[in-house]
């Protein structure tokens, strides 16, 4: 029997993955596409006139099955991939697009969509579910319903290869990113790193068979490499090779992919009459147009770059004061920035790390979601993980009431993709009188436990941690109707706002006190590292606000127009850098390779948001800041306003719902410490 074609029995009806067998997907994932398709018909079918139940609800909670299992699936392939997985995606990828571009571009569905939206004066409609008519005959519109069938033929041909491409470009990234690794043979090569990060490139290089150490491209091996190493020639070697990414003269080459992705992303946008790929993404957004986008992050660059310009400098002096550097390179910014932040603050991540254990780190989360929501996490062992490294909690109010399934997944391995993200694995959705509760995950890539010590996390890894459960907290609060309105399904550069503002808490004495305590004498953090935390918070805020500017300009840059095929990629890049270039760039690395979040995620004409975001949570944050960081008024406003009305609003309103006003920007420039 396939399990994936009947209900799952387990507890809360979460996934059963151990029972689940690579080889069930394809062949349950056609059966499901057909069963949405029958659904789909029986709507088109309907003799009655039109209306909002017998059209737009029904169409609304068709194809649950197959969206059950693709999040399944695409989850799997991100967190725990194989070759067979990896294969199969490329099998699925297409039939899915090949499905949506069935519904949306059904003209019968779409006739009977418009006759509602058309007469919806005559339906007496709630705000959501005006909300989600809006959205399903905009949808349908933006995906070609309005073009004539030869136009509809070639959207389906571009929509079937970018899923493709996208699938193959992250695909070449995690090739790229595990086929490379620096091994060290000689001790005196492993001068400056921390005795845990030694340690932890010891047990890397054991479970490879080899002797001495093994560092990687995967984060909690290459960030400290680069930050603690003082071998210069081995820093530049990891620099380089991760700045090659999908950008060598090999199989795993993106740069043909990416050329073609920006154009069919292009051509896509003209064929459905917008002026370029930027133009038709940020219609529905809070940003609106490529003109917007760029004038804010122009607008903060000018703030940001003197600041940038200063903090460089100090860096550049103190590695010639130290070291007699002259030529000043990239590979050498995180080392000599450590180096003057110790001098500064005498502040390190080695300090900090023994007072943030992983374990209790997440109980300070899941102490502070419980002060500010009502939320309670019991851990579950009775639940199927898919990866021994993956833990479930059940999730419930005060009143014992079931809210959310939360896996989490912190640790790198060879099937995962670094970075961190949360994902569902199921959707919150009222049906039947029945509400549907979420299963939601966050996967990131810390340092593991060794044989000495616990999994310490840096700081920064702290915020990370944070930061997904802030979207996590979204996803298991949502409460609304329909599932395509629900948790996270909100304007991109509105989603960041629920992680974003669950980082402040890192900075303040009162939540620190719930978890920085030392791993083996439980004392707490010391008031004078905490002071030091906070000081250092705005370290080199320029810098990474400038880098941050730059990445959102280079996604502009490949999506506001259709890319200059004349042009290498690298000038390309030069083009879309040459306002934030703060260091000269090596003529054989590249960022458009192997940048994952605008090719494989969904932040094309989209990187500007996290700083549109941290905008809002800047502002969000000195709310309540301004009568205590867990006051209970404010935290019930985020709840009802933010975290539990997903995309049922315009995001504006909901906000000015929130704050009582629109957000400005002066709040991030104070955090920042960008005031001149």
């Amino acid at each position: 029997m396939n399990i994936l074609d009947v209900q799952f029995e387990g507890p809360f009806n979460a996934a059963p993955f151990k029972a689940i067998k690579t080889e069930f997907f394809l062949p349950s994932i056609k059966r499901a596409i057909k069963q949405a398709k029958d659904e789909i018909e029986k709507i088109c079918s309907i003799s009655e006139t039109p209306n909002f139940t017998n059209t737009i609800e029904a169409m609304e909670f068709s194809g649950l099955h197959l969206s059950r299992l693709s999040s399944l699936f695409f989850n799997l392939n991100a967190a725990e991939t194989n070759p067979d997985i990896q294969k199969i995606a490329q099998e699925i990828s297409p039939l899915l697009s090949e499905f949506s571009n069935d519904i949306t571009l059904n003209p019968i569905l779409f006739k009977r969509i418009k006759n509602v939206f058309e007469n919806q004066s005559e339906f007496d409609l709630n705000n959501e579910q005006q909300r989600l008519l809006e959205k399903k005959y905009k949808s349908f519109v933006r995906n070609g319903s309005n073009l004539n069938e030869d136009d509809k033929l070639k959207l389906r041909a571009i929509d079937k290869e970018l899923s493709q491409l996208s699938l193959k470009f992250g695909e070449n990234v995690l090739a790229e990113t595990n086929n490379f690794e620096l091994h060290i043979t000689d001790k005196k090569d492993l001068s400056g790193l921390p005795e845990s990060i030694i340690e932890a490139a010891k047990i890397l290089a054991e479970s490879k068979s080899k002797e001495g150490w093994v560092f990687t491209l995967d984060y909690p091996s290459y960030v400290p490499f680069m930050t603690y190493s003082d071998n210069r020639a081995l820093r530049k070697h990891l620099a380089i090779a991760n700045g090659k990414k999908g950008y060598q003269n090999n199989s795993y080459n993106n740069e043909d992919i990416v050329f073609r992705i920006s154009k069919l992303r292009h051509l896509r946008a003209n064929l459905l009459g917008y002026k370029s790929h930027a133009d038709f993404v940020l219609e529905e957004r809070m940003a609106k147009n490529p003109e917007q986008v760029n004038s804010f992050l122009n607008n903060l660059l000018e703030k940001a770059k003197p600041a940038a310009e200063r903090q460089l400098e100090q860096i550049k002096n103190l590695a010639s004061e130290l070291h007699d550097i002259k030529d000043f390179q990239k590979w050498d910014t995180a080392y000599y920035s450590e180096k003057l932040k110790q001098q500064k603050f005498q502040l390190n991540d080695e300090l900090l790390k023994p007072y943030f254990m992983l374990e209790n780190v997440l109980e300070g989360a899941f102490k502070i979601a419980h002060i500010l929501y009502d939320l309670n996490f019991k851990k579950r062992s009775d639940i199927d993980v898919y990866h021994a490294d993956v833990t479930c909690y059940e999730v419930t109010d005060n009143d014992g009431n079931f809210t959310a399934l939360f896996y989490t997944d912190f640790f790198p391995r060879p099937g995962k993709r670094n970075g961190a993200w949360m994902t569902s694995y199921k959707s919150q959705f009222v049906k039947d009188d029945v509400n549907e509760r979420p299963h939601i995950s966050i996967v990131c890539n810390f340092s593991k436990p060794t044989k000495s010590k616990p999994s310490l996390l840096t700081f920064n890894e702290v915020t990370t941690l944070f930061h997904e459960f802030g979207h996590a907290l979204h996803g298991m609060l949502a409460n609304t109707t329909y599932p395509s309105l629900s948790g996270t399904n909100v304007s991109w550069d509105f989603v960041e706002l629920p992680s974003q503002i669950m980082e402040n808490w890192c900075f303040e004495e009162e939540a620190l006190a719930y978890f920085a305590k030392h791993f083996e004498s439980s004392e707490a953090i010391p008031m004078n590292l905490v002071d030091k935390i906070k000081e250092a918070s705005t370290f080199n805020e320029g810098i990474q606000t400038v880098r941050q500017i730059s990445f959102g300009l280079l996604d502009m840059h490949w999506h506001s127009s259709l890319p200059d095929e004349t042009k290498s990629l690298k000038t390309i890049e030069d083009i879309a850098f040459s306002s934030t270039k703060l260091l000269a760039d090596e003529s054989d690395t590249a960022m458009s390779t192997s940048f994952s979040h605008i090719f494989q995620g969904g932040y094309s004409a989209g990187y500007y948001s996290y700083k549109w975001s941290e905008v809002l949570d800047a502002d969000a944050f000195a709310y309540f800041k301004s009568s205590g960081i867990f006051n209970k008024t404010i935290a019930n406003q985020f709840k009802n306003f933010i975290l539990s009305k997903g995309n049922t609003e315009d995001p504006e309103h909901l906000y000015l719902k929130f704050r009582g006003r629109k957000a400005d920007t002066k709040a991030l420039i104070k955090r920042s410490g960008l005031e001149v």
